[in-house]
């Protein structure tokens, strides 16, 4: 038999009036804290308790997403970015609008310090998005003493965490990438000339370059090799990862100025919809910078270092370091064609899939055969003078000639073109001097004739100078002889 113990009347009166008092005192204490302590010491003495023991009351759990994860771009921080523009309710208060060059739809997203609710097969949550200052270190290389760090907080309840890792966060992806697809728009990083303790170490734009490959004054039958090439290095996850290689590709792209380097750049990331992370070597100090900044870079995107053979001068791998960094800072490394070469093809090319990496350049025969290589550049791309196939691309682009069409300047240009040496560049100059085609086109006909003229005079003028070095040459011979025939005598 158990006893069940039944409080009294006096006992409950002695609990009733314990409690009144309790109430009171804390009635009267929040009072005098509300009259006597200033506001800043009464929000801190408030963040403080709930600091201590929200924890053990709260439902509650929070996640974070911050801008960075060490030295890479956070992909899910991204994602959220895109992913809350959807949904913005008439609740947030404060927005941030902008509109991007050649697209119609204007971009809302929430501002600092504002909340956002979501619901996803039932379970509420609800967003926010932090800006806090941090002092930057003194070695940064920027005068400016504080740097922002961005974050994204989703607040839910704590019994629904296995289902928002598990099931709304891939959605959020998923449908962040839907999104990003359907409003096209890439971005152009370059590197900065500092680095930061967050690990800042590009800033970006968006890449609105029009050219794609129909717009390209190209071969055709290379174009369609470049695109063939591409949609294999894409489609082959699985064979790199079967045959152990990093899921990269290389391109050195090489021929004179003005044949269209920079433009078919353009045109593969327009293709493939991949970001450009444009590398600027004469910002990096050393071996170890490189590393990092390389690293930052995101997965499917496009690592450029233009004119490789200028940019910057290599420190050969079998050369000594330079006397005076050491004598400088002696445990400092400059930045070496070594480095870069472990950067591309070593350890690390192997934190990120699906990324490729052009060189491009006027000079290849100038470049380390050490770079030349397949697993470094696998393909070797020559960016040529302009054809008549690539002015028909230049002439529909710049005068609405469509291809089948024809003019009866035409087979004169084309003529022109294949005898002398004039780049996409440079017809592409003449063709936009005017909106009639008679004009333009018969403008580029006198510019042709012209550049052949000068080419040929140079060519003239380069057999007599190597025919006056040659009989220069047999008369200093034929003196020397003379010479030695006297002493002889």
């Amino acid at each position: 038999m158990v006893d069940f113990y039944m409080p009294t009347a006096a006992s409950a009166s002695v609990w009733f009036s314990a409690y009144a008092s309790f109430a009171g005192f804390m009635m009267l204490v929040r009072s005098m804290a509300t009259e006597l302590m200033p506001e800043p010491l009464r929000s801190y003495m408030y963040s403080v308790f709930n600091y201590l023991f929200a924890p053990f009351f709260s439902r509650e759990v929070t996640l974070l997403f911050d801008e960075r994860y060490g030295m890479t771009y956070n992909e899910l921080y991204e994602a959220v970015e895109v992913y809350l523009r959807t949904k913005i309710g008439p609740s947030v208060r404060c927005l941030r609008v902008s509109k991007l060059p050649r697209i119609k739809a204007i971009n809302v997203s929430i501002d600092r310090d504002e909340e956002v609710d979501d619901t996803f097969d039932g379970v509420k949550m609800k967003w926010c998005y932090v800006v806090t200052r941090v002092e930057k270190p003194r070695n940064s290389g920027t005068n400016e003493k504080e740097t922002e760090k961005h974050r994204f907080e989703l607040t839910f309840h704590k019994k629904h965490k296995d289902k928002v890792i598990d099931y709304y966060l891939p959605y959020v992806l998923a449908r962040a990438k839907t999104l990003k697809e359907e409003q096209k728009t890439l971005k152009l990083y370059t590197n900065l000339d500092y680095w930061d303790e967050d690990n800042e170490s590009w800033g970006s734009i968006n890449l609105d370059h029009p050219c794609t490959f129909d717009k390209l004054a190209m071969d055709p039958e290379l174009k369609r090799m470049i695109i063939e090439d591409l949609e294999r290095f894409v489609a082959r996850r699985e064979f790199y990862s079967k045959v152990g290689k990093a899921w990269k590709r290389g391109y050195l792209l090489y021929g004179p100025p003005g044949t269209g380097k920079s433009s078919l750049v353009a045109a593969m990331a327009n293709y493939l919809k991949f970001n450009v992370y444009d590398l600027d070597l004469a910002t990096i100090e050393d071996n170890s910078e490189l590393k990092r900044v390389m690293m930052s870079t995101t997965n499917r995107s496009i690592l450029v270092i233009e004119d490789i053979d200028c940019s910057i001068k290599l420190q050969n791998r079998d050369d000594d370091q330079d006397k005076s960094s050491k004598e400088t800072d002696p445990y400092k490394k400059p930045l070496t064609l070594s480095g870069l070469l472990n950067c591309i093809d070593g350890l690390r090319s192997s934190c990120g899939d699906e990324r490729i990496i052009i060189f491009t350049t006027n000079r290849k025969e100038m470049l380390d055969p050490a770079l030349l290589r397949p697993g470094r550049m696998d393909l070797h791309i020559h960016m040529s003078y302009c054809t008549p196939s690539g002015f028909r691309v230049l002439a529909s682009n710049y005068l609405g000639i469509l291809d089948g069409e024809d003019h009866r300047l035409f087979g004169e240009i084309e003529r022109l073109i294949e005898s002398t040496e004039v780049t996409p560049a440079q017809v592409a100059e003449e063709l936009m001097k005017s909106d009639d085609a008679d004009v333009s086109l018969g403008g580029l006909v006198n510019f042709l004739k012209y550049n052949q003229a000068e080419r040929e005079r140079k060519k003239e003028e380069e057999e007599a100078k190597e025919k006056k070095q040659k009989k220069s040459t047999r008369f200093s011979l034929l003196k020397k002889r003379l010479k030695i025939f006297s002493t002889n005598a």
